[in-house]
């Protein structure tokens, strides 16, 4: 009886958005490796593997911040050069007193997620006081600021510790010495040690995070806030600090991404994660649905995998993405479109509901 209970409450309508989010991801895991072990997924596409996972959840880290709080946030980019770069950083520092290449990575991904959480809740502090496009602007800004950090960061390590500078390389380093960070040259020297299992944890971790949050009294107040704020601070919603979470909480889970993807390439510079990025996974975001996670986590896998299954139409691949994009843009806003579906939707609920009376 408890069974049958716990698959209907996994399948309820409250519980069925989780349900296949998680469902999608284990179900695309298994066929992969399925198809990795048989040799039939090339090479081009098994490097894709990881930097997708990244994607991934970086984009929902964002809806987390722009779906569910109604923040629009153009600084996801900035977050993930701090997370990555700060992974890249611990795991120089640890590949010889931690040999284990999964501890090692689980270590990184813990300290760029964490570092990317503490900038996060320092620039909540004075951005989250503005609004609508004051706030994406800034935001947007902030993103710059942290990647031009980045891109002038010195950081070498050798048997007396970390050695830092900035903007002019001025450190020494002794025998057996190792640059971490070079730079405008970016992270150099990296082991690649991120695996697309690791990206798949990733994911599903962010997924119970994020579901975790929604559907908790803070998820509840986060909404609250973002459909009336005024309404929120009456009946005594902390409407700061709840903003604050939401937006603290997307960017460790950019720092995560970022720490995926920079340990998955030997090299990576710090003008990856410019703007440009930032509006790309905002656009994984929305065309995968504000607030809908199972949207987000497709929309990202065809968005990054598109570019490269088009590579053999040359010139022309980016002008088809393009076009692809308008399409699936036009489409996801048809409002008859919608109201056919929710009809089709309706009718298939009231269907089971008859099967089961």
């Amino acid at each position: 009886m408890k069974k049958n209970n716990f698959f209907t409450n996994m399948f309820s309508r409250q519980m069925r958005g989780r349900t296949t989010s998680f469902l999608i991801v284990i179900i695309a895991y298994a066929v992969l490796q399925t198809m990795i072990g048989t040799g039939s997924l090339t090479r081009l596409f098994t490097s894709l593997l990881v930097p997708i996972c990244a994607y991934i959840v970086a984009a929902i880290g964002l809806n987390m911040n722009v779906g569910f709080s109604g923040e629009l946030n153009l600084g996801q980019a900035g977050f993930m050069a701090v997370g990555g770069f700060t992974a890249a950083i611990v795991s120089g520092m640890l590949a010889t007193a931690v040999p284990n290449e999964i501890l090692r990575l689980f270590i990184a991904i813990i300290c760029g997620s964490a570092m990317s959480a503490l900038f996060g809740l320092l620039i909540s502090i004075p951005v989250l006081k503005l609004q609508g496009d004051y706030l994406a602007i800034v935001t947007l800004a902030f993103g710059q600021i942290l990647m031009s950090v980045v891109t002038n960061l010195y950081v070498g390590v050798d048997a007396a510790g970390l050695h830092f500078s900035f903007v002019t390389n001025n450190i020494t380093l002794g025998e057996g010495g190792t640059m971490l960070i070079s730079g405008p040259m970016g992270a150099t020297g990296i082991s690649k040690i991120s695996t697309f299992t690791a990206g798949i944890v990733l994911i599903l971790v962010s997924l119970l995070i994020v579901y975790h949050l929604i559907y908790s009294k803070e998820g509840r107040a986060i909404q609250a806030c973002r459909d009336n704020r005024i309404a929120a601070e009456t009946v005594g919603i902390n409407v700061s600090r709840t903003k604050t979470l939401a937006f603290v909480v997307s960017a460790c889970l950019a720092g995560a991404a970022g720490a995926l993807y920079v340990l998955n390439y030997t090299s990576v510079v710090a003008t990856k994660f410019d703007f440009n990025t930032s509006i790309l996974i905002l656009v994984y975001v929305v065309l995968g649905g504000l607030g809908n996670m199972t949207g987000t986590i497709v929309a990202t896998t065809l968005l990054v995998a598109l570019p490269e299954m088009l590579r053999f139409l040359s010139t022309y691949r980016m002008l088809i993405y393009a076009i692809v994009l308008i399409v699936m843009m036009l489409v996801t806003n048809n409002e008859k479109l919608k109201t056919m579906l929710q009809k089709m939707k309706n009718k298939s609920n009231k269907n089971k509901e008859e099967t089961a009376e």
